[in-house]
């Protein structure tokens, strides 16, 4: 099957009917939504990060509110404890016996709002439910329900009281995303549709099964082998620049990304062309997507501090630098 003759199909309902319920309480960030969107239909959990204010919580929130699934909001506080993320053990005086008390994970939809203002050890609460999608409390384990979703928002870790997430934590995330400042024009239509009134109500629009029948759906797409390949050089790239022509990242680099990297790049661009109508996927949905998937799994050296370099000017570079196909 070669991707130039496939045919294109139209895009999904499903997607147009959960846009547009958002978009009544959300203005603008249309990659939010549209990142948050791919996550949910691949099954992989997002962090989304950003100053307080940019609608971060309430995008989250509306998008659970769209579907008809049980949702869950954990605010996560200096104080929290693991057992208030997945539960604990009960005594029954009655029975005389120990029972499971399940806590808020235990939900189709997760929102792990401000994550970040919680110590490690309650942030790694998660880290058993979002890979395994399971949890254990008192030796014994409990299934999560699918669909199974954490989007998470955390503020920038140079805000004062916040705790930067463990490696092993941030990589459980399929995508990152930065959020920014609206324009002009949309800041001034937020404060036409917010300001001294509540909240635009959102209607339920999809179902459990919707969901997973389009992630069936996407799994299913067309990916030539060139575009496996492409993906394979990237990651290869971030772990050793030498062999792309950038030497200069070698000290740069502490760790580049990992295979789990290489599997989210395919699973996302699968995705991103499915939101955009097609059965195929191009080398720019790898592009598109690809910063997003990959700014949080390459970790930089002390020396790229010093010189100013972000992973996100590292990811840009790597893109520069491998051939498309």
């Amino acid at each position: 099957m070669n991707p130039k003759t496939a045919d294109a199909r139209p895009a999904s309902e499903l997607v147009q009917r959960i846009t547009a319920e958002v978009h009544k309480r959300i203005v603008g960030q249309d990659t939010m939504i549209e990142r948050l969107l791919v996550g949910l239909l691949t099954g992989g959990h997002v962090l989304v990060e950003g100053v307080p204010g940019l609608a971060k919580t309430l995008t989250v929130q509306s998008l659970a509110e769209t579907i008809k699934a049980s949702f869950q909001r954990i605010q996560f506080t200096p104080d929290l404890l693991p057992a208030d993320v997945v539960g604990t053990m009960v005594y029954s005086q009655e029975t005389g016996a120990f029972t499971a008390k399940k806590g808020p994970v235990f939900a189709n939809v997760v929102l792990a709002d401000e994550i970040n203002r919680a110590p490690p050890k309650v942030q790694s609460a998660l880290l058993e439910a979002m890979q395994e999608r399971q949890v254990t409390i008192g030796g014994e384990t409990f299934r999560l329900e699918e669909p199974f979703l954490v989007l998470a928002t955390q503020n920038p870790i140079e805000q004062e009281g916040t705790y930067p997430l463990p490696e092993a934590q941030v990589d459980r995330f399929m995508l990152k995303l930065r959020v920014d400042y609206p324009d002009r024009t949309q800041e001034k239509e937020i404060i036409r549709r917010m300001a001294g009134q509540a909240p635009e109500p959102v209607n339920v629009v999809a179902k459990p099964k919707d969901i997973l029948s389009a992630r069936a759906e996407i799994a299913q797409l067309y990916m030539d082998d060139k575009i496996f390949d492409y993906i394979v050089e990237l990651v290869h790239a971030s772990r050793h620049p030498a062999k792309h022509g950038l030497a200069t990242l070698e000290p740069l680099i502490e760790y580049g990304a990992s295979p789990r990297a290489s599997i989210f790049l395919a699973t996302c661009a699968r995705a991103h062309a499915y939101l955009r109508g097609r059965s195929y996927v191009l080398p720019d949905d790898v592009k598109d997507i690809g910063p997003d998937v990959l700014r949080h799994r390459i970790i930089t050296t002390y020396e790229a501090e010093a010189e100013e370099v972000t992973s996100d000017d590292i990811v840009t570079r790597l893109f520069e630098a491998v051939e498309v196909p």
